[in-house]
């Protein structure tokens, strides 16, 4: 892969997003971060506003979103924005990186789970390096297998937890390190 024809999609939060984001500048890496209107972000480099036509793409039922991930999730609009948004952030980007935590039931903790739903349905390339067991797994046949993975599509998606852990930072620049070369 080269690094100058990649494009990175996150949401410019706190955290993980905004560590793939400084990290894929270092390589040289086209960033498109996706909010809304009234949205704070943590890295903010030329961000992409969805406007409300936009966002109503990414639409879906908080009744079936809750069910997908085995929560509940009220109707809230701030809510309903951010998973809009995370439909963007999937529907461009070919494969999905996330750090954050794998529970029992494979669905992954928080907001950040809401991308590794997306990812299972769209059938993209899905990785998650969960901070508990400081390792990377991929989604392989209805199953989390322990892995090593590369950016290997020139869209991809970088998204996770708020509470970026030391060796979830390390894990997100070594995936760069290994992907584009040191």
């Amino acid at each position: 892969m080269k690094a100058d024809q990649c494009t990175l999609y996150h949401g410019g939060l706190k955290g993980a997003e905004s560590v793939f984001g400084e990290t894929a500048e270092q390589y040289g890496i086209n960033e498109i971060i996706f909010t809304f209107e009234g949205h704070r972000l943590h890295r903010d480099k030329n961000p992409s506003v969805l406007s409300d036509e936009e966002l109503q793409r990414g639409d879906i039922s908080m009744e079936i979103a809750s069910r997908m991930m085995n929560r509940t999730y009220y109707e809230t609009e701030k809510i309903r924005r951010v998973l809009q948004t995370i439909f963007h952030m999937v529907n461009q980007g070919h494969q999905v990186f996330v750090v954050g935590t794998i529970l029992d039931d494979n669905s992954v903790k928080g907001g950040t789970g809401w991308a590794v739903e997306l990812a299972k349905l769209f059938n993209r390339p899905l990785h998650v390096y969960d901070q508990n067991r400081n390792q990377w797994f991929t989604w392989q046949d209805g199953t989390w297998e322990e892995d090593s993975p590369r950016v290997s599509y020139n869209t991809f998606v970088g998204s996770g937890t708020r509470y970026l852990s030391e060796s979830g930072r390390l894990a997100i620049e070594q995936l760069f390190a290994d992907s584009f070369g040191k």
